[in-house]
């Protein structure tokens, strides 16, 4: 079994100054060996993080689209942001990539209603993010694994770790995996596991906006 958080970002994410070395070495204390690395609108990152991590790494990109964001795991190319959902899905699958909803409902208050979770778009989506750390509302989180439930598709986890103290606070106890096919099937036997983030850890990433902005784009420096 492998203990696999499938949402962290990195100093390639306009919000994020976590160097990919440390990033591996928090990964190593923890137990984790498998991580999505789904950094915004890139996967500059999670290739240079595949390259020198020793555990399994999944090239992923979290995607802005006028509607929200999409996650693309198993990606090989840079998926544009700013398309439709329509779009964006038929990008990712082109190149055999797997369709996710992140945080379904994590990013607004708990009655709203996520335009990603129509049956349209649903109809295209491999996974659901059930658990998000940083998703504030535990409201969000029950709705976002009755979706999963109703709608028959793979339940996931991830930290959406911005800074290295998130990394490993929600994450899938799974059999191993051999590829993007494989990975569901292993996922659909996995277990979750999570804690909420400190609302703090949103602050991180404001503070990492402002960084960037006013000072340039140092943190790639340091990994």
């Amino acid at each position: 079994m492998i203990k696999a958080d499938l949402h962290i970002h990195t100093c390639y994410s306009i919000d994020c100054l976590s160097p990919l070395e440390q990033i591996v070495e928090r990964c190593l204390k923890l137990g984790i060996n498998c991580i999505a690395v789904a950094d915004h609108n890139t996967i500059a990152g999670a290739l240079k993080l595949r390259e020198i991590a020793p555990f399994k790494v999944i090239i992923a990109e979290e995607i802005s689209t006028p509607e929200g964001e999409i996650m693309g795991l198993f990606l090989s190319e840079k998926v544009s942001q700013g398309l439709s959902p329509q779009e964006t899905i038929s990008r990712i699958k082109s190149q055999g990539g797997l369709v996710a909803i992140p945080h379904p409902f994590g990013r607004s208050l708990p009655w709203n209603t996520n335009m990603l979770t129509s049956t349209e778009v649903l109809s295209q989506v491999d996974i659901i993010e059930t658990f998000n750390s940083r998703t504030p509302f535990s409201n969000s989180i029950a709705r976002a694994g009755k979706l999963a439930k109703e709608q028959r598709k793979a339940a996931s986890a991830g930290s959406d770790a911005h800074t290295l103290g998130e990394i490993g606070r929600a994450y899938v106890e799974m059999p191993e995996f051999d590829g993007s096919a494989d990975f569901l099937n292993s996922l659909a036997q996995g277990k979750i596991f999570g804690q909420k983030s400190s609302y703090s850890a949103h602050f991180a990433s404001t503070w990492a906006k402002i960084r960037k902005h006013v000072l340039g784009d140092s943190s790639r420096g340091l990994s």
